[in-house]
């Protein structure tokens, strides 16, 4: 009977040791949602992935979407997704919603917290070499590609449109197809303008046939425009380079520009906390690997988390150890973020028609 015991005894903790094992040698498996798949997002999530997550014991999983309004609701709702990429004014758009009193844009955006801004995207205005627009404020009334519903390009694309000309694209004029569809259908004349979002250098662009960019051009932004004036209220004045496009700009094209940010949820569990406190702590000490060896844009990105509106949360335990990394890189120090907090669930209003806010937001249906 005691050999019994003891041979069970030593199983037991042959078995212990063997799991021990194999808990430490199995990474994380965690998802990043990021954009369409020639866009600059899906490009940078590749980057998070090779350069950070891996050595962090994170096998992260690049997903290509829609874009930001998808990765959004994915990054809610999508089991296995722990980080977005997200653009700024879509951000913003949800929580306009929340504070509104949409209870589902509550109800999605509200438990997300930012982990840090990273760059700003250009966003281009793309006509055919022919058209006789020449800056971006003569798009009113033309046949626009806004992008997929879903994606940050559609909201950009409408938000901006809005505020330059104090009304909406109008239904007839609103086409919402992919980068390359839209270039096609730019072409064939079945459209007047497509707008991108992407960080240059883009690859939709640089991996395109000469014969194709010598039929399309990007306007320009006219600095003394009133529309210009106007669009200045939520975007910023940006430079797309001909360095970017040697092959296909003469020279230097003013345009506008969005913010990108990555995003998480407010985690709580043991193991995700200590998984993403990995994450802060190696995306910190390969920071200089990021802008040496990832997409061109990393080299635009500061290691610095500044101070956010109001109804935007860093996610505390990243902002701990990045600002901790950060103070030791001997970085300026930035004001400490609001506290986390999630507001209580709010009741459902009544059924209602769909705005085209909620529809861009992929907040229909709920």
């Amino acid at each position: 009977m005691l050999k019994t015991l003891s041979t069970g005894l030593a199983g037991l903790v042959a078995l212990l040791i063997a799991s021990l094992a194999v808990a430490a040698g199995v990474n994380a498996h965690y998802k990043i949602v990021t954009g369409q798949e020639r866009g600059t997002y899906i490009q940078i999530g590749a980057d998070l992935a090779k350069y950070v997550a891996q050595p962090a014991g994170i096998d992260l999983e690049v997903m290509p979407s829609k874009g930001s309004a998808e990765n959004v609701q994915r990054m809610r709702f999508e089991p296995g997704v722990k980080l977005a990429l997200v653009q700024s004014d879509v951000y913003q758009a949800y929580l306009d919603m929340a504070n509104s009193g949409n209870a589902d844009a509550g109800t999605t955006i509200r438990p997300l917290r930012l982990i840090m801004p990273l760059y700003n995207e250009e966003i281009y205005f793309v006509v055919r070499n022919d058209s006789p627009m020449k800056t971006i404020n003569e798009i009113k009334d033309k046949v626009i590609s806004i992008g997929p519903i879903g994606s940050g390009t559609a909201q950009s694309a409408t938000t901006l449109y809005r505020l330059m000309f104090n009304q909406p694209i109008t239904e007839q004029n609103m086409q919402s197809l992919s980068n390359e569809d839209a270039i096609a259908a730019l072409v064939v004349k079945k459209i007047d303008v497509a707008v991108i979002v992407a960080g240059q250098p883009a690859k939709l662009f640089t991996d395109m046939n000469p014969d194709l960019l010598a039929q399309i051009r990007i306007l320009r932004l006219d600095p003394s425009a009133s529309e210009t004036a106007r669009a200045k209220e939520t975007y910023f004045p940006a430079t797309i380079r001909q360095g970017s496009y040697p092959n296909w700009l003469k020279d230097d094209v003013p345009t506008l520009t969005v913010k990108a940010f990555l995003v998480t949820y407010d985690y709580g569990l043991r193991d995700t906390v200590s998984n993403l406190n990995r994450f802060a702590d190696s995306l910190c000490e390969n920071f200089d690997v990021l802008q040496e060896k990832g997409h061109p844009k990393w080299k635009q990105v500061k290691l610095e988390l500044p101070p956010l509106t109001k109804g935007w949360q860093y996610y505390p335990p990243i902002e701990r150890h990045l600002r901790s990394c950060i103070a030791h890189r001997a970085s300026m120090p930035t004001p400490a973020a609001t506290t986390a907090t999630t507001a209580p669930a709010q009741p459902k209003p009544a059924k209602r028609p769909c705005s085209d806010q909620e529809r861009l937001l992929l907040l229909c249906g709920k």
